[in-house]
């Protein structure tokens, strides 16, 4: 599989260049194998990216701009849904790609007993639950918060508990200083 980048090499946006640097760049960090094809100097390659990228995916002018990322034939996002994968570190999934054993994407998928086969987008293993079935199972104490007031509670009372000792300290310290300052006063007065 190829993920295949289409790029504009002679492009005048400075916004559109950097998002391509960041495209690539990435990806040769990740050291994913991948091509790029330029739309500014072949038609057929601006032609077929044009026509491949989904209608509801393109802006509202119906012309896509550069980067747009497939994998072969499978159209994989733009610059935005790239960067929103690369923040959820879901870059493998985003390109079809089965995430490397041992990397972040893989722990996560692992964890969320997704299926990562032959470059396929994962499958969950088992539906989760809805929100309304996840909160059921939690006390309706831990659900809005308070269930760990009384823990807490406890916890403001021992701290006041050490600051009340730490006062009655102080204050025997400063009974035994005061009575070396009195002792000091009535030699001098002597």
């Amino acid at each position: 599989m190829v993920i295949k980048v289409f790029l504009a090499s002679s492009s005048g946006s400075t916004a559109i260049k950097k998002k391509q640097q960041d495209v690539v760049g990435f990806l040769e960090a990740l050291k994913v194998e991948y091509t790029q094809l330029d739309i500014a100097c072949n038609e057929e390659n601006r032609m077929w990216m044009r026509q491949n990228v989904p209608e509801d995916k393109k802006p509202s002018n119906g012309i896509p701009l550069p980067p747009q990322i497939f994998n072969e034939e499978s159209y994989c996002g733009d610059y935005e849904t790239f960067f929103d994968a690369k923040e959820d570190n879901s870059v493998y999934a985003f390109l079809g790609l089965p995430p490397p054993p041992g990397s972040k994407e893989a722990v996560q998928a692992d964890k969320a007993g997704l299926i990562v086969e032959n470059g396929t987008h994962g499958e969950e293993a088992e539906p989760e639950a809805t929100p309304e079935e996840s909160t059921k199972e939690v006390p309706e104490a831990e659900q809005n918060g308070d269930a760990h007031e009384e823990e807490e509670a406890a916890e403001d009372e021992e701290v006041a508990e050490e600051g009340a000792e730490g006062d009655e300290e102080e204050e025997a310290g400063d009974d035994e200083g005061h009575a070396g300052e009195e002792e000091e006063q009535e030699e001098e007065a002597e």
